[in-house]
C-alpha cells in the first residue's frame, strides 16, 4: 500500500497512463456490471415540421401498423412472381407491409388547418399534442376523402374532437357517402354535416391552399396544393398508397381504389406533374414522415424521401 501511494504521489509517465486506462474496463467488469437497458421496441417521433415559404407544415403520425399479405392489396393485376421481384429489388418483404396514417397540419400564420384526422380521436389528439398543438386550436379541418382512416378522429364518445373548427370537404365526396349507408360516415361525419362547407376542383380553402380533383381512390377524392412565397407542396392524400407498389408502378391496381382505372390515371397525372415541376408531396401512407419527391424512371416513377430541403 505504501508503494502504491508513493507511486501516485508523483507524475505518471505516458506509458503508465495508457496501461492504467487499458486495465480499467477489466477492473470494472470484475467488480460490478451495469444493468442491461430494457428493450423498448421500434419507435420514432410522431411529427415532422417543415417550411413552405411563410407556412409551417407539420406531418403527424396518427397511427401505424403492420399488414399481412400486401399482394392482396397491391398489384392485383400482376403475377405474384412480378410482385415478388419488385419487392426484392426494393429490399422490402412480400409477406407484410407497414402502413402509416399521416394527417398534416398547415399553419398559415392566421389559421391552423388540419388535413384528415386518422383512425380515432386519441391518435390524432396525441400526435397533435406531441407537435405542440391542442385540438381546440384547430381552425379548420379538411377531409380529403371519407375512408375510415381519414375521418376516424372527427368524432367520438358523443362529441366532436375539434370544437372550434370549421369543416371542409369535396362536394362529390360528401354526396356519395351521404347516400352509401356507410357506418363510419354515419358515426363520424353525419353528426357534423351541418358544419361542412362543400368545395370543388380549384376551390380555395385558405389563401395559398387550393383543392385539386384526384378522383378514383374514391368518387370525390381531393388533393391540395400548398403555395407560399414561391414554394409549393402537394398534399396527395391517397392518390398513391405505397412508395414502391403505387409510385413506381402507377398502373398496378390497389384493392382500396374504388375506380381502379380512374385511380391509375390520377396517379400518372399527379406523378407526371410533380416530377416535371420538382414539387414535393405528402403521401398519407408513405413511410413516415411521409414527405418526398418524385423522379421519372422508365415507364414509372421513383420515390425520393425528403432530407433537409424543407427545413431551410
Amino acid at each position: 500500500m505504501l508503494k502504491a501511494k508513493t507511486l501516485y504521489q508523483g507524475k505518471l509517465s505516458r506509458r503508465e497512463l495508457m496501461v492504467a486506462g487499458a486495465t480499467l474496463p477489466l477492473i470494472a467488469g470484475a467488480t460490478k456490471a451495469f444493468s442491461a437497458a430494457d428493450m423498448l421496441g421500434v419507435g420514432g417521433t410522431r411529427f415532422r415540421r417543415m417550411k413552405i415559404g411563410a407556412f409551417e407544415v407539420t406531418t403527424l403520425l396518427a397511427g401505424t401498423r403492420a399488414v399481412e399479405n400486401p399482394k392482396s392489396i397491391f398489384g392485383l393485376n400482376v403475377e405474384g412472381s412480378e410482385f415478388d421481384a419488385v419487392a426484392a429489388e426494393a429490399n422490402i418483404p412480400t409477406d407484410k407491409a407497414q402502413f402509416f396514417f399521416t394527417p398534416t397540419v398547415v399553419n398559415t400564420g392566421s389559421e391552423l388547418i388540419l388535413f384528415d384526422t386518422g383512425l380515432n380521436p386519441a391518435g390524432i389528439t396525441g400526435a397533435l399534442s406531441d407537435a405542440g398543438y391542442a385540438a381546440d386550436q384547430v381552425d379548420a379541418v379538411v377531409i380529403t376523402h371519407m375512408h375510415g382512416d381519414h375521418v376516424g378522429g372527427l368524432y367520438g364518445e358523443g362529441q366532436e374532437t375539434f370544437k372550434n373548427a370549421r369543416y371542409v370537404t369535396g362536394s362529390a365526396e360528401f354526396d356519395f357517402w351521404a347516400k352509401a349507408e356507410n357506418e363510419r360516415f354515419e358515426g363520424k361525419v353525419r353528426p357534423l354535416a351541418e358544419k361542412f362547407a362543400m368545395i370543388g376542383d380549384g376551390s380555395s380553402v385558405a389563401s395559398g391552399i387550393t383543392a385539386m380533383s384526384a378522383f378514383g381512390h374514391t368518387p370525390g377524392h381531393m388533393a391540395y396544393r400548398i403555395e407560399s412565397n414561391g414554394q409549393q407542396l402537394v398534399l396527395g392524400a391517397d392518390f398513391a398508397n405505397h412508395y414502391v407498389w403505387s409510385v413506381a408502378y402507377p398502373d398496378w391496381e390497389v384493392r382500396f381504389d374504388m375506380d381502379k382505372a380512374a385511380a391509375a390515371a390520377t396517379r400518372r397525372k399527379m406523378l407526371d406533374m410533380m416530377a416535371a415541376d420538382n414539387i414535393p408531396f405528402v403521401g398519407y401512407h408513405m413511410p413516415f414522415p411521409g414527405v418526398g419527391y418524385v423522379e421519372t424512371r422508365g415507364d414509372g416513377f421513383h420515390y425520393v424521401p425528403a432530407s433537409y430541403q424543407l427545413m431551410l
